[in-house]
């Protein structure tokens, strides 16, 4: 089995920015593309963001493109969400998941994504206050 934790939630400002850690344990990081999810109250679980499992290829919502960026250090078993310019729509919990897959996702694969992680952290509370 594979462990997720998230780290780094927090207030913060409208325009601000936070750096976002998942440190992954229990099997070989390297085999899993990670990903990034969000969820508001009242709302569906979304995705945010996603990278495979060198980090060669990244993808994002179109609502977060520009402002985040998703990025992996596998010598540290980590996945990271550096979001810049938040926003009070971006306040939510943000989770850290894990697929074992090794092929590029296409546009579907990412409208599905949710679905298709095999392991979630508990998430990390994101408030942007006005």
């Amino acid at each position: 089995q594979v462990q997720l934790v998230e780290s780094g939630g927090g207030l913060v400002q409208d325009g601000d920015s936070l750096r976002l850690s998942c440190a992954v344990s229990g099997r070989t990081f390297s085999n899993y593309a990670m990903g990034w999810f969000r969820q508001a109250p009242g709302k569906e679980r979304e995705f945010v963001a996603a990278i495979t499992r060198n980090g060669g290829s990244t993808y994002y919502a179109a609502s977060v493109k520009g402002r985040f960026t998703i990025s992996r250090d596998n010598a540290k078993n980590s996945v990271y969400l550096q979001m810049s310019g938040l926003k009070p729509e971006d306040t939510a919990v943000y989770y850290c998941a894990a697929e074992y897959r090794s092929l590029p996702y296409s546009d579907y694969d990412l409208s599905r994504l949710k679905y298709d992680m095999n392991y979630w952290g508990l998430g990390t509370l994101v408030t942007v206050s006005a």
